[in-house]
């Protein structure tokens, strides 16, 4: 008797489990409401307070429970079913099916292992962007000794694209480029030894040599590498003798900040007196005429006009006249430049509405030209009183590239006195009217001569060098003009121009509906129809 009363308590027992596996559904199909309404809060379409998001997050957190306590209950009220489940069929295919797993999981592990230890970057992009060029793979494998790039990034700007490159760089260098980057406001030191100034500097290091970079594509880092593969002289002279501004004694107007930067790049800065040496020496790349307050005499500027006419390179960097000792005193050189390289300085000063002081000419535009391209997207520039320049030349052979434009609002000023007594105002006819340019670049394609020239000085100055984007221009001028710019030119990739369409928030919709509810449904519905069909065949 006892006996059967054990045997209808289990039945009894048995007969209720499946409510533990009905509660479990319940709280699965609720589960995946909350999961919903996360994915409809997510695309905006609705946006729940924050008690509203407690409580869905709390309903969320409590489904999970209840699902595991179905289960819980199933197996408590049911435990004959659940050994049945474990010595059936069923589960001997289950286990066969896991042990099949874990033999695949140990060949994938086996195998991620052996790749690990031989690490080998592939390229699968459709465009190959992340394969370097020929030239620069040469340019890796002749690498004589490791060289080490550091980027000197802030937490304000971004080195993820510079890191994506320098790895790219260092899985083909066999192991002689490495890289690691730094922040400069938490190592000062490190960036003032190496004469960093700008967020986003990468410096490469090959024995007692370096090379800087700002800003990192393949193109600057390729030459970077060149210039430290072949280390010759390169020497930029500047011009003394006219009350040029210093690069030897540090103060206000000189360039030793511009010498620093020079000579961070390898180069060797010079100084040249042309009425006492009489020549141009044979080893300059490039000669600077920065800010000359009196005028260039005619024998110097014969020499000059030799010089450039054997393939020769100038930065020539003029003021306004009225700030200079100059007056109406002819000067030989500017009228050569006029003559021979259609380059006018304007006897005026750029007044700009969009600068305070006024006097200050802000960059508002720049030309497509490799001195200026990297900056057209990030950096401005400004000069304390500059003068507008005239470019034109009716020669084929020479190429002018206008570099930076003001605000077309700003004008040349003519009336020196309207400006000392606050009174100006732009005049048609007699002021020259925006914009205005305040840089130019012009090249002798026949003869190889490069000529940069600016119609102001102080920009480059110690005192306003090292603002927003001044420095890259005038360093970047130099390369350009010494010819630093492009010693290899890379191989032009192909780029596979791809458009994506966005998504509708009812794509969105149909997608959610489509993972989070329709396919589990159907996953469920079946298992139900299945546990009922089997069910009723006893």
């Amino acid at each position: 008797m006892a006996k059967k009363s054990t045997s209808r308590k289990k039945s009894i027992a048995q007969r209720y489990a499946p409510a533990g596996l009905w509660l479990a559904g319940i709280a699965l199909l609720v589960g995946i409401v909350v999961l919903a309404i996360k994915l409809i809060a997510f695309m905006g379409i609705y946006a729940p307070t924050d008690e509203a998001r407690k409580i869905i997050n709390s309903v969320g957190i409590g489904s999970l429970a209840t699902f595991v306590l179905g289960l819980a209950l199933f197996a408590l009220l049911d435990p004959k079913r659940i050994r049945m489940i474990i010595q059936g069929r069923q589960a001997k295919h289950g286990s066969n099916a896991f042990i099949t797993l874990i033999a695949v999981a140990g060949i994938l592990f086996v195998v991620n292992l052996i790749a690990y230890q031989n690490p080998k970057a592939m390229d699968w992009t459709q465009d190959k962007s992340h394969t370097l060029a020929p030239e620069t793979i040469a340019t890796l494998e002749a690498l004589p000794e490791p060289v080490e790039a550091i980027g000197f990034f802030t937490v304000n700007y971004s080195s993820a694209s510079a890191e994506e490159l320098l790895t790219d760089f260092k899985n083909n260098s066999d192991g002689k480029f490495d890289f690691r980057f730094v922040n400069p406001e938490s190592n000062p030191t490190l960036a003032q030894q190496y004469n960093v100034t700008r967020d986003g500097t990468i410096v490469f290091v090959m024995g007692d040599r370096q090379e800087l970079v700002s800003y990192a594509t393949e193109q600057n880092v390729t030459n970077a590498l060149v210039r430290l593969i072949n280390p010759e002289k390169r020497v930029v002279y500047f011009m003394t003798g006219h009350g040029e501004n210093e690069v030897e004694n540090p103060g206000e107007t000189s360039y030793t900040r511009v010498k620093a930067l020079l000579t961070a790049k390898n180069y060797t800065v010079q100084t040249l007196n042309l009425r006492a040496e009489n020549q141009i020496p044979e080893d300059a790349v490039a000669i600077v005429i920065a800010g000359p307050r009196g005028p260039i005499s005619e024998s110097e500027a014969s020499l000059l006009q030799a010089y450039l006419e054997g393939g020769g390179s100038l930065v020539v960097l003029e003021d306004p006249t009225v700030l200079t000792s100059k007056g109406n005193e002819p000067d030989a050189f500017e009228a050569y430049l006029t003559s021979a390289w259609g380059v006018t300085f304007n006897n005026d000063i750029v007044i700009d509405p969009s600068s305070n002081p006024l006097t200050f000419a802000i960059s508002y535009s720049y030309g497509s030209h490799p001195i200026t391209d990297e900056m057209l997207a990030s950096m401005i520039t400004f000069f304390p009183v500059a003068r507008s320049l005239t470019v034109s030349s009716d020669s084929a052979e020479i190429q002018s590239s206008s570099l930076v434009y003001t605000i077309d609002r700003a004008w040349g000023e003519t009336d020196f006195d309207s400006i000392a007594n606050n009174t100006f105002q732009y005049q048609a006819g007699e002021d020259i009217s925006g914009p205005i340019l305040i840089a130019s670049a012009i090249e002798n394609t026949t003869a190889g001569t490069r000529l940069v020239v600016f119609g102001n000085s102080s920009f480059a100055s110690d005192t306003y060098v090292d603002q927003y984007g001044n420095a890259d221009l005038i360093i970047n001028a130099i390369d350009w003009a010494a010819k630093q710019d492009e010693l290899i030119s890379l191989t032009v990739k192909t780029t596979t121009t791809r458009t994506l369409t966005p998504i509708s928030t009812l794509g969105w919709l149909m997608l959610g509906l489509l993972f989070i509810l329709i396919i589990p449904g159907i996953i469920i519905a079946g298992g139900v129809i299945s546990w009922l069909m089997r069910r009723a065949k006893g």
